[in-house]
C-alpha cells in the first residue's frame, strides 16, 4: 500500500492521534517499528521508513515496540480505499479464520481461487495470508501476555497457535525475546476470574449516545446496559460465556471483560466487538464529510465522535430486521426477547437476569413456522426468518 512519506513523518514528529493504525513507524537503527502516537523521542527523517501494516514491517525484519504496543492500534475502517475482497479477508483473518482453517476453505467461502486470493492480497497489502494471520496471532499473544496472568499454555491456545513450542519459537523470532520475560509480574491467576482486556479506537468517540441507542434494543436475558457498561452473553463455536464492556477513564479504549470460558474464542470475540462499537471509524475523515451538510453539521457539533453500532452476531442482526419489520423498537425488542427465551440456550452468569444465549440460525430452522407465529410473528414474517436461518 502506498504511503505519503512526508505526511507520515510529520504526524510521527505531532505524534498525531488521527494516524494511530494507519501506518508504522520503523526505525532502521533500533529494529523497532512504533504508532504514530509513541511516546520515545523522534527519530531523525533518514532513519525512518513507513509501513502501511505491521505485518509488513516484521516482513522487513523490524520488532514490535514494548513501549507504544503496536497491537493495540486501532484498525483501518472498512470503507478505507482497498478492494472489496481483501477488506473481506482481513476481517476474516481478524476473526481467526486461518487459526483452524485453510487459505482454500477462505478461497471458497469468498467464491474466488486460492491463487487468486494470495496473488491479490499479496498486491493490495505486502503481505501475503500467513503472514497477516501470523502478526494478528502473535498482537494478540503479546497483549494477553501485557494485560492478562493466563498461562503461557492459554496464551498460546487463546491466540491460535496449535503448540505451546511453535508459539514460543515465532515469538521469539518475531520480537527477539522468548514470551517469558515479556510477561508481568501479576502473581497467579485466579482461574475463575475474567480476563481484562483493552480496545483502543481513535478519539473522540460518543460512549454515553452509543450506549443509549443499545439500551433501547436490548434483548432481554441476552444483553444489558446499566449505568455505563454494557453486558451481554456470548455462543461463540464451543464457547459460551458472557462479556462486560465499560469505557477506560484512562485512554481512549474500552475496558472489556470476559468470562474465562471464552478464553479459546477471544480473537473471534475481539473481532465482533470492535464491528459492534465501531472502533476502527476515523471520525477525522467522517466529520470532515458530514460537516459540510448544513442539517447535519450541527449534530456532530452536539455529538462528537458519534459511531455507527454494528453487529455482535449476523444472524442476530439479520432476526433482528425481519422481527422489527411494520413494528416499534420497542415491540420487536419484546420480540426478540421471546425468541431468545424459547430458542437461546442457558448460559451461567454472575449478572442477574442475564442467562440466555441469542437464538441461533439452527435453533430457529427447527423450530419450523407455527411455533415462531405463536411468538408474536406474522406467518410472513415467520417465513422469511426461516428462510435466512
Amino acid at each position: 500500500m502506498d504511503l505519503d512519506a512526508d505526511m507520515c513523518f510529520r504526524a510521527l514528529a505531532a505524534r498525531d492521534p488521527r494516524f494511530d493504525g494507519r501506518f508504522f513507524a520503523a526505525v532502521r537503527t533500533t529494529g523497532v517499528y512504533c504508532r504514530p502516537i509513541c511516546p520515545a523521542r523522534t527519530p531523525r527523517r533518514d532513519r525512518v521508513a513507513f509501513f502501511a501494516l505491521a505485518a509488513e514491517a516484521e516482513r522487513e525484519g523490524y520488532r514490535a515496540c514494548f513501549r507504544c504496543r503496536p497491537e493495540l492500534a486501532p484498525g483501518a475502517g472498512p470503507v478505507d480505499a482497498v478492494p472489496r475482497l481483501v477488506a473481506a479477508v482481513a476481517a476474516r483473518i481478524e476473526a481467526g479464520v486461518l487459526n483452524d482453517g485453510s487459505v482454500d476453505d477462505l478461497a471458497a467461502a469468498l467464491g474466488v481461487t486460492a491463487r487468486h486470493l494470495r496473488r491479490t492480497v499479496q498486491a493490495e497489502l505486502g503481505a501475503s495470508l500467513v503472514e497477516l494471520a501470523q502478526t494478528r496471532r502473535l498482537a494478540l499473544a503479546k497483549q494477553l501476555l501485557h494485560d492478562t496472568s493466563l498461562p503461557m499454555g492459554e496464551v498460546a491456545f487463546a491466540a491460535g497457535f496449535a503448540s505451546l513450542r511453535r508459539f514460543n519459537a515465532l515469538f521469539r523470532a518475531r520480537f527477539g525475546r522468548a514470551p517469558s520475560t515479556v510477561r508481568r509480574d501479576h502473581g497467579e491467576r485466579d482461574g475463575s476470574a475474567p480476563l481484562a482486556l483493552r480496545l483502543e479506537y481513535r478519539s473522540p468517540f460518543d460512549w454515553e449516545t452509543q450506549l443509549g441507542f443499545l439500551a433501547r434494543r436490548c434483548t432481554a436475558r441476552v444483553e444489558q446496559v446499566e449505568g455505563r457498561t454494557y453486558r451481554r452473553t456470548a455462543h461463540l463455536g464451543t464457547h459460551r460465556g458472557w462479556l462486560c464492556v465499560t469505557a477506560d477513564p484512562a485512554r481512549p479504549a474500552l475496558r472489556v471483560e470476559v468470562s474465562p470460558s471464552l478464553t479459546g474464542a477471544l480473537m473471534p470475540l475481539v473481532a465482533r466487538l470492535r464491528a459492534l462499537f465501531d472502533l476502527d471509524a476515523r471520525p477525522d475523515a467522517v466529520a470532515a464529510w458530514l460537516k459540510k451538510d448544513p442539517f447535519l453539521a450541527p449534530s456532530l457539533r452536539r455529538y462528537p465522535g458519534l459511531r455507527v453500532p454494528g453487529a455482535f452476531d449476523g444472524f442476530e442482526a439479520a432476526a433482528r430486521v425481519v422481527i422489527g419489520q411494520q413494528i416499534s423498537v420497542a415491540a420487536a425488542t419484546t420480540i426478540a426477547g421471546r425468541l431468545a427465551a424459547a430458542l437461546g440456550g442457558p448460559v451461567e452468569t454472575p449478572f442477574p437476569g442475564l442467562d440466555r444465549l441469542s437464538a441461533s440460525a439452527e435453533a430457529v430452522a427447527a423450530a419450523g413456522e407455527d411455533r415462531l407465529a405463536k411468538l408474536g410473528m406474522p406467518g410472513a414474517r415467520a417465513r422469511t426468518l426461516l428462510a435466512i436461518a
